[in-house]
């Protein structure tokens, strides 16, 4: 049983009349024909009493014209879904991101993103990197932004360097700055210092505790074991300093101040990942290019 022959026997069906139900559907008459027949003997009944000006359908016919009519329509509605989704008109994109990059890249991209496609949805799920690339490798994200390098790097993820972004030192302003109040600090200037930390697993805290070691001193923890907003809430508080990402410094900026780490500084290199065997659907790979070209 094919969609043709469905449709044509609809048309003859509802015209009740070979000839014009061959114009309907824009086909030779004979072919119709032809198709009906060949319908007729797969299904070993015949759908239609031809007498001579008068077409009726029998009793298979009358069984059959709801069946068909609903074939028909469901597949009309799947092709409007498929055109809508390769349109960028429906659809979802699942990104996984640190929340330190929820904080501060995502907002500006993901608002632009949904004004440009307001019918994609975004489910976002925020975790450390390694949490992020085992749920690409399980097929439960179509991108994340992770943190280079990767805990356990894979063949099986493509990776696009994003950008490389500066850390700063943020602490109370009610509190001493940093450094002895200069205006840049030094990792080792962080000696002494009594320090907000992130929970374990969590990238910014292993890159500040190797940062520290490679200084000669072991960090001193006022408070350990915060997400990003728990964390700049207890510097807000003035419960110590804290080493964060620039862009989340200058966004949460209200009730911190802001001491850049004098050159060469820390820095962390920002990455795009995706399975390197699945390519990711339309719509991931347009937020994949609005992210690349920000």
């Amino acid at each position: 049983m094919q969609f043709q022959q469905l449709q044509y026997f609809v048309a003859v069906a509802e015209t009740r009349h070979f000839t014009r139900a061959a114009e309907v559907v824009h086909v030779a008459q004979p072919s119709l024909s032809q198709q009906i027949k060949a319908l007729e003997r797969e299904l070993g009944a015949d759908l239609f009493l031809r007498a001579r000006g008068n077409i009726t359908l029998t009793d298979a016919g009358e069984a059959l014209l709801p069946l068909a009519r609903r074939i028909l329509a469901d597949t009309d509605t799947a092709r409007q879904e498929v055109q809508e989704l390769v349109q960028l008109r429906r659809g979802r994109v699942r990104l996984g991101a640190t929340p330190s990059l929820c904080t501060g890249l995502l907002p500006d991209v993901l608002r632009a993103f949904h004004d440009r496609y307001p019918g994609i949805r975004l489910l976002i799920e925020e975790g450390g990197s390694h949490d992020l690339v085992r749920q690409l490798a399980r097929g439960a994200l179509d991108l994340a932004l992770v943190v280079l390098p990767l805990p356990t790097p894979s063949p099986a993820l493509t990776t696009v360097e994003l950008l490389r972004e500066d850390l700063v030192v943020v602490s109370s302003p009610d509190e001493p700055r940093p450094g002895n109040g200069r205006r840049t600090v030094r990792v080792p200037d962080l000696e002494g210092e009594r320090m907000v930390m992130f929970r374990h697993g969590y990238d910014l805290r292993e890159l500040t505790v190797a940062a520290c070691r490679s200084a000669g001193f072991e960090p001193d923890f006022a408070v350990e074991g915060g997400e990003m907003d728990a964390v700049l809430g207890f510097v807000r508080a003035g419960l110590g300093v804290a080493v964060v990402p620039r862009m989340v410094a200058t966004r949460s900026g209200r009730g911190l101040r802001v001491t850049p780490l004098a050159r060469p500084g820390l820095h962390r290199t920002i990455a795009l990942a995706h399975r390197s065997d699945v390519a990711p659907p339309r719509a991931a790979r347009e937020l994949q290019r609005m992210l690349l070209e920000r």
